[in-house]
């Protein structure tokens, strides 16, 4: 099938690739020359486990392009997947902006039927404004051109995206048309013969239920912090709670592990906009309000773990900032709440290193007052105290005997549980960790 991807960040990108490797024809348009020269050449513009594998695959094969000619673009795809950014605005509510825009050039460009499709996370009722945007175009140009507007949510974890893409758990299609859902139908054919549930329903549906996916995933994290912070006061240990409560299988392991607050590009925009949604059409949405208040709270009590332990300050290497492993993402982070109180106290001299996410730090963080390392040897010299933020690999293969030599008797921050807290304590480290 011949598609259009408009787009190239995280979604979009992925998206591309993915109908790509399927075997479809498919082009990317995004506005930043740069970028898209950097794709021609086969440069992958976000850090993601496969990504530039897949890239350098189907750009050798000819299956996927890179334009910022519109025209080009639209007129080129059956299916147009309007994947661009949605970032909050000054109230917390997803600014559209990007995507009327999209839907405006749609309008003027279009020149036969198109199925337009929302993967972009978008609030409920978009659909139908994306439809009204397209037609006022087409009536602008005297075209009476059908087209359909459907919804098609993505689910991908960054540092998995390739495998959620190309494996799902499910697939939604929000559409109105049989016309749109056999297009849709046979775009993602690929998945019938493995069975993987396609969930056919309204656009409305489809898009609240990315929300409440994304929301319901942020209250599960934020419940399991607050137990454990429940469990700090109280002598219990949280990760043993965690592990009794994760054997049910109602409640099922995953997104169970207390620490010092969710992040990323999803999960802190989509509740908010979730709430925003709520208050609009006065269905207050309290049980994800309390959890966007909680999740704020809950990367303070992590810094006040780190000051109250160390009164007078002192030499801390931070081990870990993007928001999770296996991707650069800073945005959110943890790590950008606690550093930034560790550096108000003017007591800590603090040194971090990431494997990834070096570069992208320092466009958010301070970058004169801190020491930047350049590997986990190096962020380990001269130090009092180490804090895990980000779960990395390789963070999981420090041992107690090697912190043990670098800081004798120091203090460990474990607020991501990579670490045996015995072993720690036989080793003479003080061990400090989220929940026990």
């Amino acid at each position: 099938m011949r598609v259009t991807v408009v787009g190239t960040g995280y979604v979009g990108l992925i998206a591309g690739l993915g109908f790509a490797e399927f075997g479809n024809d498919v082009i990317c348009l995004d506005v930043e020359a740069e970028k898209i020269e950097s794709l021609k050449n086969g440069k992958c513009p976000i850090y993601e486990p496969g990504a530039g594998d897949l890239l350098e695959r189907n750009l050798r094969a000819k299956r996927i392009r890179f334009t910022t000619e519109a025209r080009e673009a639209i007129t080129f795809g059956e299916l147009i997947f309007i994947a661009v950014g949605t970032p909050e605005d000054e109230n917390g509510n997803a600014d559209l902006r990007y995507v009327y825009e999209t839907a405006r050039e749609i309008g003027a460009y279009m020149n036969e039927y198109k199925v337009i499709v929302d993967k972009s996370t978008v609030p409920i009722g978009t659909s139908r404004e994306v439809t009204k945007i397209i037609q006022d175009e087409l009536d602008k140009r005297g075209e009476a051109l059908a087209f359909d507007v459907a919804s098609n949510p993505e689910f991908l974890r960054e540092g998995k995206a390739v495998g959620d893409f190309l494996n799902p758990d499910r697939i939604v299609l929000g559409v109105e048309s049989l016309r749109a859902e056999k297009k849709l139908r046979k775009l993602y054919h690929v998945f019938v013969r493995s069975k993987k549930p396609m969930i056919v329903t309204t656009p409305e549906t489809a898009e609240m239920i990315k929300y409440a996916s994304n929301a319901f995933l942020a209250t599960k994290i934020t419940f399991i912090n607050e137990i454990a912070n429940l469990c700090d006061k109280v002598g219990a240990n949280a990760i043993e709670v965690a592990s009794a409560m994760g054997a049910d299988g109602r409640i099922s392991p995953k997104f169970l592990h207390p620490g010092p607050g969710y992040g990323g590009s999803c999960f802190p925009k989509d509740t908010k906009a979730l709430a925003g949604t709520g208050r609009k059409y006065n269905a207050p949405m309290t049980v994800v309000e309390s959890v966007i208040d909680a999740n704020e709270r809950q990367k303070e009590l992590a810094a006040e773990k780190i000051i109250s332990a160390m009164p007078d300050g002192g030499r801390i290497a931070v081990l870990g900032l993007s928001f999770k492993p296996e991707t650069d993402d800073m945005r959110e982070a943890p790590a950008i709440t606690v550093i930034d109180r560790l550096l108000k106290t003017e007591k800590f001299q603090i040194k971090v290193y990431d494997p990834q996410a070096m570069e992208t730090a320092q466009m958010v963080l301070p970058k004169d007052k801190l020491q930047w390392c350049q590997s986990t040897k190096e962020v380990l010299k001269d130090i009092d105290a180490v804090a895990v933020l980000t779960e990395w690999a390789e963070f999981r293969n420090l041992d107690s005997e090697l912190l043990s030599e670098v800081m004798p008797g120091g203090k460990v921050f474990d607020l991501r549980h990579i670490f045996d807290r015995r072993e720690m304590e036989e080793a003479g480290l003080q061990y400090i960790g989220m929940g026990f």
